[in-house]
């Protein structure tokens, strides 16, 4: 998904809301990938970067053509309004945008970090006197969690090198201030997050600069907080019309002074379940991921947000409603800061606060005979969302041995028996499965069942 970047608008827009949009991540780029898809994106620099096509505000057709170390938009035909918010913001970057993470960015990245001072970027452009009205500016993202999936709600620092026409940064001018190198007019609005636009008032094509110099400058002002994150660094151009032969010659970005090191992933985290589900609280578990380098944490996610770390693979939601459809996924990270693909998704329902019956009915049907049996299972989802990705689990009260099974993937251990099938259950829907198993002194029913951590009634 892509955001709707409310970039660079005028004040009498800023109550627009964010709108998500849907992002084609094609392969790595060679040279002269050409890219028309509204929201295509691909990698270079060995997955380093991403570029981005990003025609967010216009139905019109633009295109760019990627090379090695940057783009340039070799087809635009925007007409916006200058006085509403741009076309589109072609860009490429390092870091997380919208679940689209580069490779070694070490990003989202604490402020407090000590290697935050460390981060440089760099970037040359060219600006071709028939390109239009635009502005060529950095978009650099800040959040209160460590997020990389979804709206930044924290801050949105721009800065522009280059401007035409009578376009201008959200919110009003509230200063002037000496950075990097040049002399800047900043500007502050809140459009839901605050945006902090630095306009040089002399133009350049070029600039390298410490992303503290101007975050400490936000900081000293009180429009950012320094238990914050910074979760991308992207540099391209919004056009409002035109926008044909802008280009991005050469981006770059570092920590630590150098590339970032290591640019492996870990492996995605695996079997993400839950026990314990109440109507205010869920216990999540999963299996490690592994690295070339080790491990760090996890970020737990929850309807597409980070609610929280861990360090190994155990995590307690809390703060959750009764009656209420939850989505977790979980995603690893290193020390390098590349961050995993996502876990398998996981919905888990909790029970009414009352400690009614919960969302789920569970029906077992024996067929027994000396020493062995049968057993059907079916599962009802009484609730009001889908579950995905179900996990049934009961215990057997006897001496049961299951055998072999069919429709589920069934697991013993001990008397806990889990069950897991990768069908969605819709709302009064139902899933079946069963097994065949062994028993030598005894072989009742098991009394009680959970749905991804939710107790169920039993028919």
């Amino acid at each position: 998904m892509k955001r709707r970047a409310l970039r660079a608008v005028t004040a009498a827009i800023t109550a627009l809301a964010p709108i998500l949009l849907m992002v084609v991540i094609a392969g790595q780029a060679h040279a002269d990938t050409l890219i028309c898809e509204k929201y295509g994106a691909t990698t270079i620099a060995g997955g380093r970067y991403a570029v981005q096509n990003n025609n967010w505000g216009d139905d019109t057709r633009q295109c760019i053509n990627v090379t090695s170390t940057g783009f340039t938009i070799t087809e635009a035909s925007h007409n916006k309004p200058q006085n509403g918010a741009p076309g589109s913001y072609p860009s490429v970057f390092a870091g997380c945008h919208y679940a689209n993470c580069t490779s070694g960015s070490s990003l989202p990245m604490r402020v407090t970090d000590s290697r935050f001072s460390t981060i440089q970027t760099s970037v040359s452009m060219t600006y071709p006197s028939s390109a239009g009205v635009y502005d060529a500016a950095y978009d650099i993202w800040f959040d209160p969690t460590a997020r990389t999936d979804g709206q930044n709600t924290g801050a949105e620092l721009m800065i522009w090198l280059n401007h035409t026409g009578q376009v201008q940064p959200v919110g009003s001018r509230v200063g002037t201030v000496n950075l990097a190198g040049g002399t800047w007019d900043v500007w502050f609005g809140n459009i839901g997050w605050n945006v902090v636009s630095y306009v040089r008032t002399a133009s350049t094509s070029s600039i390298s600069f410490s992303v503290s110099t101007f975050y400490n400058d936000m900081l000293s002002r009180g429009y950012a907080q320094s238990s914050w994150y910074i979760t991308s660094v992207q540099a391209g151009f919004e056009p409002w019309v035109g926008g044909t032969g802008l280009a991005v010659n050469n981006f770059s970005y570092s920590v630590g002074g150098g590339g970032g090191g290591d640019t492996t992933a870990p492996s995605a985290p695996g079997n993400l379940t839950a026990t314990g589900v109440t109507s205010s609280q869920a216990s999540l578990s999963w299996r490690a991921s592994s690295d070339n380098v080790g491990v760090t944490g996890y970020d737990v996610y929850r309807n597409g947000s980070v609610v929280g770390t861990a360090t190994g693979t155990t995590f307690t939601a809390a703060g959750l409603s009764p009656s209420t459809a939850y989505t977790f996924w979980v995603r690893a990270r290193d020390a390098a800061g590349n961050v995993s693909s996502q876990s398998n998704t996981l919905t888990v329902n909790t029970p009414g606060g009352g400690g009614g019956s919960g969302a789920c009915r569970v029906s077992y049907v024996k067929n027994e005979w000396s020493g062995g049996f049968t057993a059907n299972v079916t599962v009802t989802n009484t609730g009001t969302a889908a579950v995905s990705n179900w996990t049934l689990a009961f215990t057997f009260p006897g001496t049961q041995r299951i055998t072999n099974s069919w429709n589920a993937t069934v697991t013993q251990s001990g008397a806990a028996v889990t069950a897991r099938g990768n069908s969605t259950i819709q709302p009064g829907a139902t899933a079946n499965f069963g097994f065949q198993g062994t028993w030598t002194n005894s072989n009742p029913n098991p009394t009680s069942f959970t749905l991804n951590g939710a107790t169920c009634t039993t028919a």
